[in-house]
C-alpha cells in the first residue's frame, strides 16, 4: 500500500524545501521523477513497478499539483540537488533514479551531483540537451490537443477535453505549467548539458519512443552517446509519454537494466 508523506530538506544554496513523496512497494529502490504532465503522469507506472518486486519513491516536483515552491527552487540542477538530499534524508543506497520529459534532465542532473546513493540511471524520452536539427517541440505554444498529437503513438486515446475539467483542476494546470516554465525555460534545454554529461559514471538505460514528436529519435540517440557506455533502447508504437501509452513494454527494459546493475554488497561492506 502506497504512503503520501511530506518531508522537510533543506538543501545548500535553496534553503528549506517541502517534497510530498509517494511511496510504494519494497524492493529494489526507485526514484522515479515525472514530467511536465504532472505526478499523476507516472502514477500507474509506479504501481507497475511495484507489484514487480520494488520500492518505488515517487515525489511531486514543489509547485506541481498544488503544492508549494519556493523562489530559491528555479531551475532542474536544483531539483536534482533536492532529490539527492531526499535520498540522503530517507537513507536508499543503489537507487535506479528514472526520470520522463522534464523529470529524465533532472535525472540526468541527479547523476552528475555524485550522490553515492545512485546505482543506475533510466532517462525516459528526456529533455534538456541541445541537438542540432533536432529541437524539443514547443510545448508553451501548443493546445493541449496538439501536445496529445505529438507526444502518444494513438493521440485519440489519450487527449484531454479542457471544457470538462473543474475549476481545482484547471488552477493545479496552470500551476504546473507555470513552474514547468520556471525550471525548465522556454526551450527545456540548457546548451551545456550534453558536455557535461560525459562525467556520468553510472550506469544508463536511455529509453524512446518511436513515435515521440516532442523529441524524436534522433534526438534520444544524441542522449545516449553523450553519456558513456549507455544503452538505447527503442520502443514501437509508443510515443513521449510510454509509462502511460505502453507501460508494459516499458517495464521491460527498465526492470532488467536495473537487476542487471544492481550493485552486490560483499559482506561486511
Amino acid at each position: 500500500m502506497s504512503t503520501d508523506t511530506k518531508h522537510n530538506l533543506v538543501v545548500e544554496g535553496i534553503g528549506p524545501v517541502e517534497v510530498t513523496v509517494t511511496d510504494d512497494g519494497t524492493g529494489h529502490a526507485f526514484l522515479l521523477l515525472h514530467g511536465g504532465a504532472g505526478p499523476q503522469s507516472v502514477a500507474g507506472f509506479a504501481n507497475l513497478l511495484s507489484t514487480r518486486g520494488a520500492r518505488v519513491i515517487t515525489p511531486t516536483h514543489p509547485g506541481f499539483g498544488g503544492t508549494p515552491r519556493p523562489e530559491s527552487l528555479d531551475s532542474i540542477a536544483g531539483l536534482a540537488r533536492v532529490y539527492a538530499a531526499l535520498l540522503d534524508q530517507i537513507d536508499l543506497d543503489d537507487v535506479t533514479v528514472i526520470g520522463n520529459s522534464i523529470g529524465g534532465w533532472i535525472a540526468a542532473e541527479m547523476a552528475l551531483t555524485g550522490s553515492p546513493r545512485i546505482g543506475s540511471l533510466v532517462l525516459v524520452d528526456a529533455a534538456g540537451i541541445e541537438v542540432a536539427g533536432h529541437p524539443i517541440a514547443d510545448f508553451f505554444s501548443l493546445t493541449l490537443d496538439q501536445v496529445a498529437k505529438l507526444s502518444y503513438h494513438d493521440p485519440d486515446r489519450f487527449r484531454i477535453d479542457p471544457t470538462t475539467m473543474s475549476e481545482q483542476q484547471r488552477a493545479v494546470f496552470a500551476g504546473n505549467r507555470s513552474s514547468l516554465a520556471i525550471y525548465a525555460g522556454a526551450a527545456m534545454t540548457d546548451p551545456a548539458l550534453r558536455g557535461r554529461l560525459a562525467n556520468v559514471t553510472v550506469p544508463a538505460l536511455v529509453v524512446w519512443g518511436d513515435s515521440d514528436q516532442m523529441v524524436d529519435t534522433d534526438y534520444g540517440r544524441a542522449y545516449a552517446a553523450a553519456i558513456p557506455g549507455a544503452t538505447f533502447v527503442l520502443l514501437t508504437g509508443t510515443g513521449h509519454v510510454p509509462q502511460i501509452e505502453t507501460p508494459e513494454q516499458l517495464l521491460t527494459p527498465v526492470w532488467d537494466f536495473a537487476v542487471a546493475h544492481t550493485r552486490v554488497r560483499q559482506p561486511g561492506a
